[in-house]
């Protein structure tokens, strides 16, 4: 009997296209989905493409800090029986969101049912997780680092904005979640510099710069991750 905590794939009966599509998948997503923990999912009615928000529960047995969310676009060729897919790690559940609307899915598709994850706490926090999921394609994902071994858990991104005119090109977001209450706060802050950003990453004690406003953009896409690194954020290295 399938095990119902499994990631529904819906690859019943479906090969991979090519060699390096099975060595990929295998690798990514069949040794571990046992560890794969389902947050959204979308699949389509034609039966061609699937939409999965992934909780990757190995992460936290490997290197400190690296995202543990998976953005995976599954796509299914009906007449040969075969599949292809996309997939990209990130911190936030919006820039996994932004990255699978980018790629098809609905924006509704993708939000995260009722009891799933944590609430988000204010409307401070609503207003950017929503510009996060609209506006991704203007920043460029350059570095992130999540700390979840004591509560509240605490999960920075390292962003920059693609405008060349932007004065404080830099951004840093925060998330906190508190496990206690199951809430959670987005916070932004707008650095001149890389550097500046990092000092704050790496000791910051105090509040976050807040960013300049900008018009909204309808756009709805991210940009994939470089490597992250392993520069615990605030003064929370191991």
């Amino acid at each position: 009997m399938p095990n119902p905590l499994e990631p529904p794939f819906h690859l019943d009966n479906y090969t991979p296209a090519d060699e390096a599509t099975e060595e990929s998948f295998s690798s990514h997503f069949e040794i571990s989905q046992d560890m794969l923990g389902t947050l959204a999912e979308h699949h389509t009615a034609d039966g061609r493409h699937s939409y999965l928000v992934l909780h990757d529960g190995t992460v936290t047995w490997g290197h400190p800090g690296l995202p543990q969310l998976v953005a995976l676009h599954l796509e299914r060729d009906t007449e040969t029986e075969t599949f292809t897919f996309e997939h990209k790690a990130f911190p936030l559940p919006a820039m996994a969101q932004s990255w699978l609307i980018s790629r098809g899915c609905p924006r509704e598709a993708t939000v995260l049912p009722e009891g799933i994850g944590t609430d988000q706490a204010d409307a401070t926090t609503t207003e950017l997780h929503e510009r996060l999921m609209g506006d991704g394609d203007h920043f460029a994902y350059l570095d992130s680092y999540t700390h979840d071994m004591s509560n509240p858990c605490v999960t920075t991104v390292l962003l920059r904005h693609d405008d060349e005119n932007d004065p404080q090109p830099f951004r840093v977001v925060v998330e906190t979640a508190d496990t206690d209450t199951w809430t959670h706060t987005l916070r932004e802050g707008a650095f001149d510099t890389y550097e500046a950003a990092l000092t704050w990453l790496r000791s910051g004690d105090t509040p976050l710069p807040p960013p300049p406003l900008a018009p909204r953009t309808t756009t709805s896409q991210a940009l994939p991750p470089r490597a992250p690194s392993t520069v615990p954020p605030r003064g929370q290295r191991r």
